[in-house]
């Protein structure tokens, strides 16, 4: 049997261990915790979608027209014209053929993969690609190689050897989850086409974040469409409701429908989500202000945290990575962060490489300047007192 107390003490005493914080408000740029006034630094509502009052209302309408659930999968239970529109309304933002709506952003990642995976094919993934990427590659019947993050030389030389695959993939994430980097989605764009393979990009944080109109990616590299690429993309991030989608060719959502198991054996979406999902495309569109404010308050932060010293990787974002190193010092680091009115989270080992615990720390387009200041000033303070700068 299976000795739990055992294991979580292991965990515990390792420095990893994980546990669920109330929080007595929904997202926003400053949360109630306990009864106090936090400022949330760790949220991915880049653009405080999450509480905006259009995308509630047509979620809201959605739910008194065509009810709180789906009942089914979309095979089983018929396709809400609902769908239809949002998937059209992705594929003209990210300028594809045609998107398919999936749950979740792994769903659609680990459904991708393991339908495009097949023995006659080879996939070579970026060793710092999010966790769904991974376990999509494993649950493909594909040959997996993993490259040395943004290593193009690396995969250069893998594709050169790999001659003999009916079907090669390259698989990254557009923006590091962790890092806040970004891939070099220009020199792997190149290679796809020398080595004929596919490039499939994870922009979940990229999405409504990046870019000059909040595009992605491939907006951000000024790259003009190409069937070669595949996009996977979230509306649980910057979009600020639920759910991700995969936008490419339409025979590629066709034969998703048919072989991809994330999406046949799953009930759909509640309607309330396309709906706040379209509103939040019809913001963007509407609203490019919005993406220039994100920017604005990524790079005050950003510079903010190089001049106090803080060793952020190579963070081109929203996403910044505070570098400490050992997971206790990151807990306890967090936790004198929270006491002092910061929500920052502390992410360890196995979401980042042995050495490398870091505070996560994100920005929102809602923002306001002095709150970052506040935020500034209490990381100089808390970051000096532990040594880390």
């Amino acid at each position: 049997m299976f000795n739990f107390k055992e294991e979580l003490n292991k965990i515990k005493e390792s420095g990893l261990y994980r546990k669920l914080l109330p929080v007595l408000s929904g997202s926003a740029p400053k949360i109630m915790v306990n009864g106090k006034e936090i400022i949330m630094l760790a949220s991915n509502d880049y653009l405080g979608f999450c509480s905006h009052p259009e995308i509630k209302s047509k979620a809201q309408d959605a739910i008194e027209k065509w009810g709180a659930g789906s009942g089914a999968a979309r095979l089983i239970n018929g396709n809400l014209t609902l769908f239809d529109e949002l998937e059209k309304r992705l594929a003209a933002f990210k300028k594809k053929e045609d998107a398919l709506v999936f749950s979740t952003g792994y769903m659609a990642n680990a459904g991708l993969l393991s339908a495009l995976g097949t023995k006659e094919s080879i996939i070579y993934s970026d060793e710092l690609n999010h966790a769904s990427i991974i376990d999509g590659c494993r649950l493909s019947r594909a040959k997996v190689k993993i490259y040395p993050h943004k290593d193009v030389k690396t995969l250069e030389s893998f594709l050169g050897q790999d001659s003999g695959y009916q079907n090669r993939i390259i698989v990254t994430d557009g923006v590091f989850s962790m890092d806040g980097d970004l891939a070099p989605v220009p020199d792997l764009l190149l290679l796809a086409k020398k080595h004929d393979a596919t490039l499939i990009i994870d922009d979940a944080h990229g999405t409504g974040a990046i870019g000059r109109s909040g595009k992605g990616t491939l907006e951000h590299f000024e790259i003009e469409n190409s069937s070669r690429t595949i996009i996977m993309g979230t509306m649980g991030k910057a979009m600020g409701s639920f759910g991700a989608f995969v936008a490419g060719t339409k025979d590629l959502k066709k034969y998703l429908v048919n072989k991809s198991r994330s999406f046949i054996f799953t009930t759909a979406l509640p309607p309330s989500v396309p709906a706040a999902a379209i509103q939040a495309l019809n913001i963007i569109e509407k609203t490019p202000t919005i993406i220039s404010s994100l920017k604005e308050n990524a790079s005050f932060m950003r510079k903010g945290l190089g001049t106090l010293g803080f060793n952020t990787l190579e963070s081109e974002t929203q996403i910044m990575p505070i570098l400490i190193g050992r997971p206790s010092d990151t807990v306890n680091m967090a936790k004198e962060l929270f006491d002092e009115g910061l929500f920052i989270q502390a992410i360890r080992p196995p979401t980042v490489p042995e050495s490398s615990s870091r505070l996560r720390l994100t920005v929102m387009a809602t923002h306001k300047k002095c709150d970052l200041e506040k935020a500034l000033s209490v990381l100089e303070k808390t970051g000096k007192k532990f040594g880390i700068i």
